[in-house]
Parts: C-alpha cells; structure tokens; sequence
C-alpha cells in the first residue's frame, strides 16, 4: 500500500496551516499548549476503539495523526528536530529492539521479547539501569493508569498476592478503614489517605482479575451518562425539577433506566 502520498499531503496541509497566511489558530499554537489536546484526542480514540465503530476508529487516529505530525512539524520550525527524523528515529529504534524479527536473536515468547527489550535499552542505547522497577513507569500517566502500571510491575517480580480471597479481603479491610476515618470529618489528610487506599485497592482487584481499570471506568461512566440523561427526560416529561426534594422520582426514573437495554454499539 501506498502510505507516503497521504502522509506528505497530511504534512503539506500541516505546512500550510503554520505558514505565512494560514490558520491564526493554528500559527498560535505551541506543543505545550497542544499537550490537553493530545491526551483528549488518546482517550476518544480508546473510546472509539472499545465501541468497535470502524469509521469513528479511522477519524480518531486520523487526529492523533494530525497531532503528532503538528507538533513534530513545530519542533521543525525551531530547528530542533525535523519530521523525517522522528520517524526515521522510531524505524531505527524498531529494528534495534527486535533482534529476533531483523536480526539472529531468538525470542520464544512475550516474556523474552520484554527481556531483550530492558536489556537493550541499557547496553545499546546507553539509558542507565533504574534503581527499581518502579521507576520505568511515567510519572505523567494519569493516577489511574500509573497505579495499575506500577502494580503490574511490582506483580513481575512476585511481588503479588497467590489468590483472589486475599485481594478481596484487602478491599473489605480498607472500606472498613475509610468508614472509620470518615467518623472524623476534621481528619480530611487521614480521610484522603484511606480514600486513596481504596481506590489501590480497587486498581489491584482490576490487575488481578486481567480488567483494565481506565476501561473498566470509562464504561461505566457512559453507562452513568445514559441513565442519568433518561432521569433528566422523564422528570421534564413530568414536569419535575431535577432537585432533592424530587429524589425519590428521580431514583425511580434511574432504576427504570437500569431495566432498559443499552443502545446498539454502546456497553451493556
């Protein structure tokens, strides 16, 4: 397939936008401002992904594209680094770290594949060795996902519980530990401590059971969204306000909700 003709008209157009007489948007533009737009831009094409629409999927790489080609294109304009050079970096890097496609070097499984990986990226590309494991995970991932990474790297090195009961049993000792902390409304630091407990907690339940919790959560934020839009219809349709006084006609329009069907294409 022909991939060099789409992308070089993509960079003509990202040229022309930043040049003389282009977009004023878009000449304003800097790679730190464009930072909110770029991770935006990641989650609503995992969420295209999870809803298995193919024309959204294409849509939603196809602003990514437009992304990292711009900010690439910015750094060009500084002198930095030049489009090209990006990609022929990650060609290169590529071929580097899979010796067993391009090379002599065996692979057997995923496992080895990630070995010769770590071990690489210390003895070809000189990074220095970290001090713990847990320091390859990114300190900017969301907390969420940086929990759920640094639980699974902790998990590698058997650092991990042997069944199912002992997380869960973890879960409950920590519910109960926020429930005693909340007796104390001054002690909010202690509160958010044993909050915060929690939520590792609910994170290490996820990683045991091989659920991701930024899915897992994203689904049921949309499964939230869709019951509380029905609440909102039919308390217009009764002309109800949407208030706590009406509470108990808003918790019956929500269970109402949970008994009907998703819509097609969307969670259960």
């Amino acid at each position: 397939m022909e991939y060099g003709n789409a992308f070089t008209r993509l960079c003509g157009i990202v040229e022309r936008l930043r040049g003389e007489g282009g977009c004023p948007w878009d000449r304003e533009q800097s790679p730190q401002s464009l930072r909110g737009d770029l991770a935006e831009e990641t989650y609503e094409c995992i969420e295209a992904i999870t809803g298995g629409d193919p024309v959204h999927i294409r849509e939603e790489l196809g602003d990514l594209f437009l992304l990292v080609t711009m900010i690439s294109y910015m750094h060009q304009q500084e002198g930095l680094f030049t489009i090209s050079g990006v990609l022929e970096g990650i060609s290169e890097k590529l071929i580097r770290r899979h010796p067993h496609v391009f090379g002599g070097a065996k692979a057997e499984n995923s496992a080895a594949v990630l070995e010769n990986w770590a071990r690489i990226k210390v003895e070809q590309e000189g990074r220095k060795p970290r001090d713990s494991v847990l320091d390859e995970v990114s300190r900017s991932l969301p907390p969420l996902e940086r929990a759920f990474k640094l639980q699974k790297k902790a998990a590698k090195k058997g650092f991990d519980w042997s069944r199912a009961g002992g997380v869960l049993d973890k879960l409950r000792e920590e519910v109960e530990e926020v429930a005693a902390a909340a007796e104390d409304a001054k002690e909010k630091d202690a509160l958010e401590e044993e909050l915060g407990d929690l939520l590792f907690s609910v994170v290490n339940l996820c990683r045991f059971f091989a659920v991701d919790p930024a899915l897992a959560l994203g689904r049921t934020n949309g499964k939230f969204i869709r019951r509380f839009k029905h609440v909102e219809t039919r308390m217009k349709e009764k002309a109800l306000e949407m208030k706590a006084e009406n509470l108990e006609a808003m918790d019956r329009f929500w269970n109402e909700a949970k008994r009907l069907p998703p819509p097609a294409g969307a969670d259960p």
